[in-house]
């Protein structure tokens, strides 16, 4: 159904050329990094959060959905307006409202990319530490809106751990604010945490206030080779087992490395590779990365070097960053799902992923943030091949299965969205679950934000 004149009128009034309903601009606004697609009927592009006030209130009147939006850059559909209506572009409101070098935080609006947030922040000696490998594009908005993580997070947390307050509309046109500069508090309900990671299903982000870290005055990678998944699987619990934090800890399995090679990287052929990052000052760094040395050290180590100058160790990140793109010059069909496990039960995780990459005949690329346990599984098939197509996605279910059964859970960082909604149910109870409905209808009681994702019916 077309969207209500009324409703038009009065939001072409309110938005001015921040109104569109041409093919063009909606066509832009159909689909994210999933492939999913699905045309809006209008697209929104507020420049304060007067206008996003205004824009809820009206859309509730008419039950019309509102569907929020940065960058696209997610894989889970979560931005697809699956059911029409508008979505919400944060584009226009992509300041940087202040840097608070003093109490370590910095004021953003949703549209402001990642990337630029860093490269702002760093004549102040200071990061946000949130580093999704689409950075350099993703907003921080996208970030909020599925508690996006990446590699940094084994040391420094992910999205959620770095955020410090808001200011939001929920779905009754109100806003909220909630949490502040402050990094400690005692004050009733953590709704800062709630937001984070709702997949704009309870509320439009408007503002955020972000916790900084210092930059670390020096750094060093090191890089690990080993005969077999599972020996380098073992070496991520001995890693984590022991004092020294690493800043971050990847892992990448066979297939990722003879993708690796095929684009060019200097890797031998082996059977897994762990990334290891250390950070600190000058005195301490030699130290904490002999103890990360000697932790990776174990049964199956094939080889180990250090990169310690700034050009070495970027070559070797540069590497894992381009890993998922490379993915489709394998197989032009691809099913990308991150699962998290506790890490000790890392090396069960991938022994199972590759028992189902054998029993499916499939390939199954495995990477990821391994000192958190989430990794990502790449699921590679033809889609013009029917067979492949539906092995691909008969064995989904089955990683899934298998993070619960470790003790896990549906994704660590990329979210749920549309495509993991299905499973939720046997991730939680039917308890748990209604609880999670109770707070969506408290803040969205019409059910016009986002609907159709995170939850299932």
């Amino acid at each position: 159904m077309p969207l209500p004149i009324a409703l038009e009128t009065e939001l072409a009034a309110l938005l001015g050329d921040g109104w569109r309903t041409d093919t063009a601009t909606r066509q832009a606004h159909a689909s994210d990094d999933s492939r999913r697609h699905a045309l809006p009927h209008a697209v929104a592009l507020p420049r304060t959060r007067e206008q996003v006030v205004a824009l809820v209130r009206a859309c509730r009147a008419h039950r019309v959905p509102l569907i929020a939006r940065g960058a696209g850059t997610a894989t889970t559909g979560a931005a697809v307006p699956t059911r029409g209506g508008i979505v919400v572009s944060f584009a226009r409101m992509n300041r940087l409202l202040d840097i608070r070098s003093e109490d370590r935080c910095a004021v953003v609006e949703p549209g402001l990319c990642n990337g630029a947030l860093q490269a702002a922040l760093q004549p102040h000696g200071l990061f946000w530490p949130p580093d999704p490998s689409s950075f350099e594009s993703c907003t921080i908005g996208g970030n909020l809106a599925t508690n996006a993580g990446g590699p940094r997070a084994v040391k420094y947390g992910a999205t959620r751990d770095n955020v410090l307050g808001l200011v939001a509309v929920t779905g009754t046109g109100e806003l909220i604010r909630v949490g502040g500069a402050y990094t400690k508090c005692s004050s009733g309900f953590d709704l800062t945490r709630l937001l984070v990671g709702s997949e704009g299903t309870l509320a439009l982000i408007v503002e955020a206030t972000l916790k900084l870290a210092p930059r670390p005055q020096a750094q060093a990678g090191l890089r690990a080779f080993y005969r077999d998944a599972a020996s380098a699987a073992a070496a991520v619990s001995r890693l984590m087992a022991q004092p020294v934090v690493p800043a971050m800890l990847e892992f990448m399995d066979r297939r990722s490395l003879a993708l690796l090679r095929h684009n060019g990287s200097d890797v031998p052929d082996a059977g897994a590779m762990l990334l290891v990052e250390a950070d600190g000052s000058f005195d301490t760094l030699p130290d904490i990365l002999a103890a990360l040395g000697a932790a990776a050290d174990g049964d199956g180590l094939l080889d180990m070097d250090v990169a310690q100058d700034g050009i070495a160790r970027d070559k070797l990140w540069a590497a894992r960053r381009a890993l998922s793109p490379a993915l489709r010059t394998i197989a032009p069909g691809k099913i990308n799902e991150d699962v998290v496990v506790p890490v000790s039960r890392i090396p069960a995780l991938v022994a199972g992923v590759e028992a189902l990459a054998d029993a499916s005949a499939l390939p199954i690329v495995c990477f990821g943030h391994a000192g958190n346990g989430n990794l990502h599984v790449n699921i590679l098939y033809h889609p013009d091949d029917t067979a492949e197509t539906a092995r691909a996605h008969a064995v989904l279910p089955r990683v899934f299965e298998l993070a619960l059964a470790l003790g896990g859970a549906l994704s660590g960082e990329h979210g749920i969205g549309l495509s993991k909604r299905a499973f939720m149910a046997r991730a939680f109870d039917a308890a748990t679950l209604e609880a999670m409905r109770a707070v969506k209808h408290a803040l969205d009681p019409d059910g016009i934000l986002n609907p159709g994702k995170l939850l299932p019916e």
